[in-house]
């Protein structure tokens, strides 16, 4: 298989879509002329044209409305925000109208509608850049959320959030745009609602989504180089729909668990994987659960403090060890 970047990956679904469904469009701020804040949607514009990949104004409440409603109406946008933490600004169209019209119609209304951007911290932009709003997200009903960690994932991933007859939002992160990874040339997808093991281990499972998997599989090969502890990575993928059985699966099979995540600490995604496992795998437990989340502050804007802010491999370790 060739190796690719995440950002190919990403741009390599969309082209894949955008040829197979002519209903599919881009539509975000830059993402045609400028080739995309990131260079995501690099070239696009000339290979399908400006009817199919739209520059819109900087107003994510008017772009982000008026992309809901062409979904309800049989298009399929694949909507880009600069950084999830613009969200905010359409809350309402993206938490309210999205989530709840295929219920408020009776099922006669689907919204095929992705929502997709960086939802990271860690390069020094500042608190009003910095958001990883999956848990938010999560928490409302007819919403999916995807955080894929690698190029095979991130182009499984958005296959299926663009195929898919609901609200997908998939959070990407800056910091992986450029990492590379063994991707297929073929037509495959991943299914959203699947974790992944990308590391099997005997001894405790560090459970984790988007740039904290990256962290559990360093943490874990120090963690056998240097303390003979063998760790299980447990990428989750999906937030909602949550694969609770491979969550489970590996604690019952190692017995401790680590939830690590760049969410904040109260009311995280952690917090309901906590709950999964207590209320599903207790007696299998041989240890309380621990979790390695952000500093629970506002993103910091100082690089070095910053990096003290986010879940690293040294606080992995450290809260590994503690239950070992």
């Amino acid at each position: 298989m060739p190796e690719i970047t995440y950002r190919q990956a990403l741009k390599d679904a969309m082209i894949d879509e955008l040829e197979r469904d002519e209903n599919v469009v881009i539509i975000g701020e830059e993402v045609a002329q400028y080739n995309g804040a990131y260079k995501v949607t690099e070239g696009l514009l000339k290979r399908f044209g400006p009817k199919r990949i739209v520059d819109a104004p900087i107003s994510e409440a008017g772009f982000i409305g008026m992309g809901i409603g062409a979904s309800m109406l049989g298009i399929r946008p694949v909507m880009e925000l600069m950084f999830w933490s613009f969200a905010y600004v359409a809350w309402d169209q993206i938490i309210n109208n999205a989530a709840s019209v295929r219920y408020m119609s009776g099922g006669l209304i689907n919204v095929p509608i992705v929502i997709r951007g960086p939802a990271n911290g860690g390069t020094g932009v500042g608190a009003t850049h910095s958001h990883t709003p999956e848990n938010f997200i999560a928490n409302t009903p007819g919403l999916k959320v995807v955080c894929p960690a690698s190029p095979y994932d991130a182009k499984g991933l958005m296959k299926s959030a663009i195929r898919d007859n609901d609200p997908v939002y998939v959070m990407e992160s800056t910091i992986m745009y450029n990492d590379k990874g063994e991707v297929p040339d073929d037509d495959y997808v991943v299914p959203i609602g699947q974790a992944d093991v990308k590391r099997e281990g005997s001894d405790l499972s560090l459970i984790a989504h988007g740039p904290s998997v990256l962290v559990c599989l360093e943490a874990a090969n120090v963690l056998s180089s240097e303390h003979g502890i063998e760790a299980e990575v447990v990428d989750l993928r999906s937030i909602r729909p949550l694969d609770e059985e491979t969550i489970i699966n590996s604690v019952k099979k190692t017995n401790r668990a680590v939830l690590v995540e760049e969410n904040k600490p109260f009311c995280g995604v952690g917090s309901q994987i906590s709950h999964t496992i207590q209320s599903q795998a207790f007696d299998y437990l041989d240890a309380p659960i621990q979790r390695a989340s952000a500093l629970d502050a506002p993103a910091i804007y100082s690089p070095p403090l910053e990096k003290k802010q986010l879940p690293k491999a040294d606080v992995v370790i450290k809260k590994a060890l503690e239950i070992c």
